[in-house]
């Protein structure tokens, strides 16, 4: 009775770190999104700046676009987080999506640390379980 028991807490015990691992997954995928969202914003900004009257497209929703032109390409209006967002300079903005980038390239490699210290884990543990159900199993058979 003993073997069951152990068995059905180390399978709950790898269930549980099998959903942090798809969790830590999914926020890892969406820091890739915002960092890519990052990563164009830097490029338009290198593509405007300077270039006043210029005729552009901005998305409106739902794959949809207007056309444009821009009338100052000196300032832009930057998010900061927390529904914050403040005037910049272009060069200015550019600095502050790099941080803003460079913070989450850090937190994405915690977390793929993080990813791979728990599947390192389930790897090591899944062996266990799968002697131990061999083992209940057997005894169920006798």
């Amino acid at each position: 009775m003993e073997d069951k028991q152990r068995l059905q807490a180390l399978v709950d015990e790898l269930n549980m770190y099998q959903s942090q691992a798809e969790l830590l997954q999914q926020q890892i995928e969406g820091l890739k999104a915002t960092i890519t969202d990052i990563t164009i914003a830097k490029d338009t900004l290198k593509a405007i700046n300077g270039k006043d009257d210029t005729e552009t497209m901005v998305p409106i929703g739902a794959g949809s676009f207007v056309m444009t032109e821009l009338k100052n390409t000196d300032e832009v209006v930057v998010s900061l987080g927390a529904g914050v967002a403040v005037k910049k300079k272009i060069a200015d903005a550019e600095e502050t999506l790099e941080d803003q980038k460079k913070e989450l390239e850090g937190v994405m490699q915690k977390m793929n640390s993080d990813l791979q210290k728990i599947t390192e884990y389930i790897m090591k543990k899944s062996p266990e379980a799968e002697a131990l159900l061999q083992k209940v199993e057997g005894q169920v058979g006798v």
